[in-house]
């Protein structure tokens, strides 16, 4: 054992690893990352999740019930109702989480001492049914004063009823295996896409391609064509395999997953291509590839509840295709929604790919340099 010369060694590892952005990134970025992501941004405690409220009483009594469970913070008032149905039709749509439901015969039922209000929860998220159980745990006699009787009495008691709808029995695998699907898509097309054409030059199949009269549209798009039958391919696999073993049903139209499935495809396809014409190699391509995938499965809302984050946090979120297409997934698949109803998320998912593909094609170059 040769001392000065397995220093020198040490030495060229070190200068190589400075000379590889990519590496150097990883070695302070990644700590840092998770660091903040699992410090600041991920909060199971759940708070200001998105409610719709159909106070059909709208006396002082029920007023003051309402604003009572806004008071608890778990709830954040975004839409108004005039029926339970219309509550109903928000959740199936993804535009609320959960819906608060007063009868207009409140008063009576407050004398009668019988249920004042219903809480209906959106159960395809099972950390959402935990978080609105509080709501049922209002103090009554507190919240609702007795208008009617006089200032000596006690008023009745009443009780608030929490009706979880999609998967009652609160069974995680229904929640998480629609999820699988865009996880699986995300982490298998970024990477295929990532490292295409960099193996095209480490193969030497670039000289090849740059003889030939390709243009570099006519070579991204083929790039991807292939790689979206086999994220179908995968897509129902996943499928078959959920509905076999773990009984997830697909309450919405089995088109409609496929359909928002091939936007995750593309946009992710698309993304890979773009990483691919940065990357010099394919462990670079694999490197960047990680800094996508890691976002993605912690900030899109499939392993950690997407209201408990921070409103910074959930802007950048917002960015990555992984989130919207779970908002599609289980709209369709566990509330028997149609993408028409949740058209902004098809639109975001559409308009990422156009951008992640012109940028990939504007920066592809056919030569070697």
């Amino acid at each position: 054992m040769n001392w000065r010369r397995l220093w020198a060694i040490v030495i060229k590892e070190l200068r190589q690893m400075r000379r590889d952005r990519i590496t150097l990134a990883m070695i302070v970025g990644i700590p840092v990352i998770q660091l903040v992501l699992f410090g600041y941004a991920i909060n199971l405690n759940l708070r200001g999740l998105d409610a719709g409220i159909a106070d059909q009483a709208n006396t002082a009594g029920s007023r003051a019930l309402v604003m009572d469970m806004l008071a608890t913070g778990v709830v954040a008032p975004v839409a108004r109702a005039d029926t339970p149905q219309q509550l109903m039709a928000m959740i199936r749509r993804g535009r609320i989480s959960i819906g608060i439901a007063v009868p207009p015969d409140f008063e009576r039922r407050r004398i009668d001492g019988r249920e004042l209000a219903q809480v209906l929860v959106d159960g395809s998220d099972t950390t959402v049914q935990g978080a609105a159980a509080q709501l049922a745990q209002v103090p009554i006699d507190s919240a609702v004063p007795d208008t009617r009787a006089p200032m000596t009495s006690t008023p009745p008691g009443g009780r608030i009823s929490v009706v979880s709808f999609y998967n009652p029995q609160r069974q995680s695998a229904i929640n998480i295996v629609p999820g699988l699907i865009g996880v699986i898509l995300t982490m298998t097309m970024v990477l295929f896409t990532a490292i295409a054409i960099v193996r095209e030059r480490e193969r030497g199949n670039m000289e090849l391609l740059i003889a030939t009269p390709l243009t570099s549209t006519e070579l991204m798009v083929g790039k991807v064509l292939p790689y979206i039958a086999i994220g179908l391919v995968q897509t129902s696999v996943i499928l078959a395999l959920g509905m076999w073993l773990f009984d997830v049903p697909i309450r919405g139209h089995v088109f409609d997953v496929y359909l928002a499935a091939g936007l995750l495809i593309l946009g992710n396809l698309s993304l890979g291509l773009l990483i691919s014409t940065q990357a010099q190699s394919q462990f670079q391509a694999m490197q960047m590839t990680f800094f996508v995938f890691l976002p993605s499965i912690l900030l899109s809302g499939f392993m950690f509840p997407f209201a408990g984050m921070p409103k910074v946090v959930q802007w950048m979120a917002e960015v990555l295709p992984l989130t919207h297409f779970l908002r599609l997934i289980r709209g369709v698949m566990l509330r028997g929604a149609g993408l028409w109803e949740m058209w902004t998320d098809v639109l975001v998912l559409a308009v990422f790919t156009l951008v992640m593909m012109t940028l990939a094609i504007l920066r592809f170059r056919k030569r070697l340099d």
